[in-house]
């Protein structure tokens, strides 16, 4: 899913100003516990509450902060498979 919303935030991002900035939105609206951040569009309560309210900089702003947190795969479990095993020394 984030390489989609990746793809989708880059789209957004290299169009000219003046064109209207698309919601993030997918329609899976479940928040990760453990990043505060909408499973779907990577965006927190903070930033979907205010959506309507913004304008296009403040919007391609949050496409920003989306982009960046696909690209670290914000929303990945913190599983062994994910970040290796825990040894202790």
């Amino acid at each position: 899913m984030n390489a989609k919303l990746a793809a989708r935030a880059d789209a957004v991002l290299a169009q000219p100003d003046g064109q209207p900035v698309i919601s993030p939105c997918v329609s899976v609206c479940r928040m990760d516990p453990g990043s505060g951040l909408c499973i779907g569009c990577l965006r927190s309560l903070d930033e979907i509450a205010a959506w309507s309210a913004m304008d296009d900089r403040e919007r391609r702003a949050v496409w920003t902060c989306i982009a960046e947190r696909a690209a670290s795969n914000a929303t990945a479990p913190a599983t062994e498979e994910a970040t290796g095993p825990s040894e202790l020394p």
